[in-house]
């Protein structure tokens, strides 16, 4: 097998439809028999929509999920209108994360690739990786998208520096009887924050933190009664809650592998950087990680490419987990700023926000992974058709210069050959 893939979560499908799609054999192996039916992630940022598009599977997604024209940023009241976006995308989705890993293993299904379930991974061998039932899969390379306790990364030795969690946040997948009037409530005071977001199935997922958990200790599960009353204290009504169908708790804990490439094996996604959950960016980032490491995998397991290409993955991608990471312990502090002190803090932020559309426009570029840039290897925008033409899966030409297959242009604007311009064009 060329390529085993660990973990069949989003990050994990994206890349191996991306490895098939180049012509190479891949394998994607999930310890879990079923898929999670409780989704983490509800949110599809624009980037990663035009990352779709440039795979021609965007459309299913833009059918069923719930376009939100505007964004957060830590909570804040003030939201940044993604309407100045240059994206045919100026908006995010809203939609589960189970529902997206189906969209996605019926594509990656659909390229050829195999993905098998109940197979968990225990650690590497020399050629492949070991599973707890005794048999070794061989593989050229294996990339560990098994998530922030990623047994891959484990046994490659690559260290997880960081923080431990300091805060917690919770959310709860309800029904409610008394929903906010539109569906969707942001509320922050001096108790806590929470936001409202309308899940498919007559659900919502109310999603906050408050004070009494702003600490680094584990509070214990969160059950029905204590997010009754928490959201209370917050908003002023629990909405009429009830019929909870998913209790849980998250921590602020930040970490990021030093390294995403280690020999044969690489990491991406959560088993690559971890963090709080703010703005709803971490699969989004997972994705955009598999969607870099993916053509560069293909190409050289097919020999179109030396194997040096790969090591352009961690120069290029670990700068944006950095940055992701340093992105969100901002926006926690916004997000858990309970004192009076912080609170201040949040409105002359906000405010900012509100009268600078610059600032807005910088902030939602962030959030939305369209800032991302590769050293002298920019986002390419979609200029006479090129999400289209990108949807084999090859470099393009452009009135701009040659752009890769993951839409990063080869070239910068005076011409300097990136470091995977060779590469690009055997590709």
């Amino acid at each position: 097998m060329n390529v085993v893939v660990v973990g069949a979560g989003p990050t994990g499908l994206w890349l191996a439809g991306e490895v098939r799609l180049g012509g190479a054999e891949v394998v994607v192996l999930e310890a879990k028999e079923q898929r999670d039916a409780n989704s983490k992630a509800l949110t599809v940022h624009p980037r990663t929509l035009e990352v779709f598009d440039c795979r021609g599977v965007v459309e299913p997604f833009l059918a069923e999920g719930v376009r939100i024209p505007d964004g957060h940023f830590g909570g804040l009241p003030d939201r940044m209108d993604f309407a100045a976006l240059d994206t045919p995308y100026p908006f995010t989705l809203a939609l589960p994360q189970a529902r997206t890993e189906e969209l996605l293993e019926e594509r990656v299904r659909g390229l050829g690739a195999t993905v098998l379930r109940g197979c968990e991974v225990t650690g590497l061998t020399d050629d492949g990786v070991a599973l707890a039932d005794g048999r070794v899969i061989a593989a050229d390379y294996v990339v560990g998208c098994d998530g922030t306790r990623s047994t891959v990364r484990a046994a490659a030795g690559i260290d997880f520096p960081g923080t431990d969690a300091t805060t917690w946040g919770w959310l709860g997948d309800v029904v409610l009887d008394a929903p906010p009037e539109r569906g969707f409530a942001s509320v922050t005071g001096a108790a806590g924050g929470l936001m409202v977001v309308p899940l498919p199935g007559g659900v919502h997922r109310i999603v906050g933190g408050d004070a009494r958990t702003n600490v680094a200790e584990w509070p214990g599960e969160l059950t029905l009664d204590e997010l009754r009353a928490t959201v209370g204290e917050i908003a002023g009504t629990d909405f009429g809650m009830r019929d909870p169908r998913w209790l849980s708790r998250f921590g602020n804990a930040t970490r990021q592998a030093a390294a995403y490439r280690r020999g044969r094996v690489l990491l991406a996604g959560d088993a690559a950087h971890m963090h709080f959950p703010t703005g709803g960016v971490g699969m989004n980032v997972g994705i955009q990680d598999a969607h870099n490491l993916g053509w560069k995998l293909a190409a050289v397991v097919t020999g179109r490419a030396d194997e040096a290409l790969l090591d352009t993955y961690h120069d290029e991608r670990h700068p944006v987990g950095a940055d992701l990471l340093a992105h969100t312990r901002a926006q926690t502090a916004l997000i858990t700023g309970y004192s009076a002190e912080l609170r201040a803090l949040r409105t002359v932020v906000s405010g900012l926000i509100a009268v600078a559309p610059d600032m807005a426009r910088i902030l939602a570029e962030r959030l939305s992974g369209l800032d991302v840039d590769y050293g002298t290897g920019r986002r390419a925008p979609d200029r006479d058709g090129l999400f289209t033409r990108l949807r084999a899966g090859r470099s393009v030409r452009t009135a701009a210069g040659l752009v890769r297959p993951d839409g990063h242009l080869a070239w910068d604007q005076s011409g300097v050959p990136t470091k995977t311009a060779t590469s690009v064009v055997s590709s």
